[in-house]
């Protein structure tokens, strides 16, 4: 089995703190296991208090669906959906800003970001999956 181990994980963080820093943003990337669990995240200086929990919050959708949170925001009213919601404490947010992690064809964990624009924290996720040598899709 497959996982995403802490130095991939700071692979991620580094090209992702990268990325938000050349979009010139104030953003937190927050990078999960597929359960949702924290491996790690940041916070860069100016970025608003909350975007760490919503950068989380969005990386748990994508790992528990496996795809991008972006696509789960016509599904977020489901019994399902928000059954699942509920059951993550409010901690589980579909909209755009995070990106499934797959190892080998394996979903390994996901990346959500905050504080940008939705593309901007998609953006800065993809950028530190690619330069983890990770994909996004299976």
């Amino acid at each position: 089995m497959a996982s995403l181990t802490l130095a991939e994980s700071e692979q991620i963080l580094a090209a992702a703190k990268a990325k938000v820093f050349e979009m010139g943003a104030k953003m937190s990337v927050s990078v999960v296991d597929p359960r949702g669990d924290l491996i790690g995240m940041f916070r860069t200086d100016g970025a608003s208090w909350r975007t760490p929990a919503i950068s989380r919050a969005k990386a748990v959708s994508a790992a528990c669906f496996g795809r991008p949170s972006g696509d789960l925001t016509d599904n977020a009213m489901s019994p399902v959906f928000r059954g699942l919601m509920a059951m993550e404490g409010g901690h589980m947010i579909p909209g755009q800003g995070a990106l499934p992690v797959f190892k080998g064809g394996e979903l390994v964990g996901a990346v959500g970001g905050s504080g940008g624009t939705a593309q901007q924290d998609e953006d800065s996720a993809r950028a530190g999956i690619e330069a983890a040598g990770l994909s996004a899709a299976p």
